[in-house]
């Protein structure tokens, strides 16, 4: 079991650690409910070190991404970040990551940390191009503040204006003391905040520094039971769970970053799939009945009829109620659709919703 930079920190805190990818991480500190409303309403911070870093670097570096991306990256700018993901040959998906344009010809891709060694050696796979490739996710831990008190909370910290970074912007800068910090406007949890990646050696100033200017905004530790719980109030997709090595990015809604301007791994397959329509989709769901949906639960229609899985569920610690996601058949994935969810033997009424389910 690996440790993060930080592990000792979450224990003394009296984090409950739990095995995660292969990390010992931090599960939750006080509760997940209390951590959710931490973030949703002020400010929070996770430790996800254990994410992974590979750095891209040469003249064919963009034409490797084009191809084994599902997204457009030249599209990018310096400074601009983009949520994209890599498609297999057989219409399913290597993994969801988000691409970084440091400079010209460097780019920074981050993925998710069970999948590291398995991306690495698929981007390896089809470097035909020369394209020089470091795996930094050993060296680099990834702090994430969220919350709608970020932005304030955090000023003290650096010499850039935190307000005027946008959206999937970020900056290399200043940070907790530290240079060459890239302080990212991005984030899994739809409450706004930035991403703070830096050297593992750097991290512990960048943790006590951060806790000391978050101090009077009521900054918190917070655990990943809690991340998982803002992420599902928003429709944000999890590897292993909404998406894998068989979900098409479109039966999983994530057509808006499958851009067939180019060429890419599997693309006249999926543009193919895009033509036809797909047989099954990756739907909201909210739970019309007492009840909770859970990871692999039975979907079912009205005649009792298994159609699809629940792919992530809880109780919504924002909404307070039951909330889901999950494939559906087609016909029956349209905004008000009735299905229902198998829970101990009992067929639970849901409703097929809109996301995000979490509004601001």
């Amino acid at each position: 079991m690996k440790n993060t930079a930080l592990t000792h920190i979450h224990e003394q805190l009296g984090a409950k650690m739990v095995p995660f990818a292969g990390y010992n991480m931090p599960v939750q500190y006080e509760g997940v409910n209390a951590e959710h409303e931490t973030v949703r309403n002020g400010v929070g911070v996770f430790d996800v070190s254990h994410m992974g870093e590979f750095l891209l670097t040469g003249p064919k570096a963009l034409d490797l991404i084009q191809k084994v991306t599902s997204n457009d990256a030249s599209a990018l700018t310096i400074g601009r970040a983009q949520y994209s993901c890599m498609p297999n040959a057989n219409g399913g998906i290597v993994d969801d990551l988000i691409i970084y344009k440091i400079k010209d010809e460097q780019y920074l891709l981050v993925v998710n940390a069970s999948n590291i060694e398995k991306d690495w050696n698929w981007i390896t796979s089809h470097n035909d191009m020369g394209v020089e490739m470091r795996d930094l996710s050993e060296d680099y831990s990834l702090l994430a503040i969220q919350g709608p008190k970020a932005v304030e909370a955090m000023q003290s910290l650096t010499s850039v204006d935190l307000s005027q970074i946008k959206y999937y912007h970020f900056e290399v800068a200043d940070f907790a003391g530290i240079e060459h910090v890239i302080i990212s406007a991005t984030g899994y949890t739809g409450s706004g905040g930035f991403e703070i990646y830096c050297k593992n050696s750097e991290v512990e100033q960048v943790w006590t520094k951060v806790f000391e200017a978050g101090a009077s905004f009521g900054i918190k530790p917070i655990g990943l039971a809690a991340r998982d719980t803002l992420r599902l109030e928003m429709g944000f997709c999890l590897y292993g769970n909404d998406i894998d090595d068989t979900t098409s990015p479109l039966e999983a809604g994530l057509g808006w970053i499958t851009k067939f301007t180019k060429d890419f791994i599997n693309s006249e397959n999926l543009k193919k799939q895009k033509e036809e329509g797909v047989s099954r989709k990756l739907v909201a769901f909210e739970l019309l009945e007492r009840g909770i949906p859970r990871h692999d639960y039975e979907i079912v229609d009205a005649n009792g009829n298994v159609i699809g899985r629940v792919t992530s569920g809880t109780q919504s610690p924002s909404l307070g109620k039951a909330i889901g996601l999950g494939y559906v058949p087609t016909e029956l994935a349209a905004e008000g659709s009735e299905i229902y969810i198998r829970i101990r033997n009992k067929d639970i009424k849901a409703q097929v919703v809109k996301l995000p389910f979490y509004k601001k």
